[in-house]
């Protein structure tokens, strides 16, 4: 498994190194940037298969759910590389495959370096585990959308003086990004969303009570109430560049210490 794991890793950092060389200028010759893109594919859906495998076998272990610090970490860096990935962003933006794909080839040697099982003790519950899917996936959303907000801000500046970047010839226009961009982050909301109803319908059931105020709950809510702001913001007043960028890094601090916050605070600081 340890070599399964630094496999893994390799696969990112040899995905990572092409979607640096494909930042820059084109490739001279003809039909050596296609064969790039068909190797580079190839390599990063190695890396996530590999990756999923692996982190599915971390997590579900016979003992349960193991929903430790370091899991949670490779989890969420897989999903942020998948989605990335599956948009189409890393083609699109390759700057992003600089951030995420070495991020996940770290995040795949957690499970190895951080050993600090931590049970999930409703496991069995199906709605728990569901609860937990959507969280992830929304999660990995919006951290998405907060990488592709930052390129765009660094892209509009650069735009704006007239400095041309040399892999941005064939990008399409930053409307349509940003058009995307948008679409991003309401999928992420609505996932946001069922991740609350979910979470409140489940505490409900064991607790009595729809809400328990903690930590994660309000930080989650936080995050909840500034996605929808700016929903609300980019429908009645055109909320784009950095109003909308200042949202959705603030919405993404919030969901981000919703969860992995709570955990790191919770297992590598008090050491529960």
């Amino acid at each position: 498994m340890i070599l399964l794991h630094v496999a893994a890793a390799a696969l990112y950092a040899l995905a990572a190194w092409m979607a640096w060389r494909a930042h820059g200028p084109p490739p001279p010759r003809e039909g050596a940037a296609s064969t790039r893109s068909i190797t580079w594919n190839w390599l990063l859906a190695a890396a996530l298969v590999l990756h999923a495998w692996l982190a599915w076998g971390d997590v579900a272990t016979p003992e349960g759910l193991d929903l430790s610090l370091a899991n949670a970490i490779s989890v969420v860096a897989g999903l942020v590389a998948a989605v990335a990935w599956g948009t189409g962003l890393l083609s699109t933006l390759p700057v992003i495959g600089l951030v995420v794909l070495p991020v996940a080839a770290i995040a795949s040697l957690l499970p190895l370096l951080l050993a600090s099982p931590h049970r999930f003790p409703y496991a069995g519950e199906s709605m728990a585990a569901a609860h937990v899917a959507v969280a992830l996936v929304s999660y990995a959303l919006f951290l998405v959308a907060a990488l592709q907000a930052l390129v765009l801000m660094g892209l509009e500046k650069r735009l704006h003086r007239r400095l041309l970047d040399p892999g941005s010839a064939g990008m399409p226009p930053l409307l349509t990004l940003e058009r995307f961009l948008f679409r991003l982050i309401t999928a992420g909301f609505v996932l946001l969303t069922l991740t609350l109803g979910s979470g409140m319908l489940f505490t409900e059931q064991l607790f009595g009570k729809p809400i328990t105020f903690t930590h994660k709950s309000v930080f989650s809510v936080l995050g909840w109430l500034t996605f929808g702001a700016l929903l609300f913001g980019r429908w009645r007043y055109g909320w784009r560049g950095r109003v909308a960028l200042r949202w959705i890094i603030a919405g993404t601090v919030f969901v981000f210490l919703a969860y992995l916050g709570y955990k790191f605070v919770l297992e590598v600081i008090l050491g529960r």
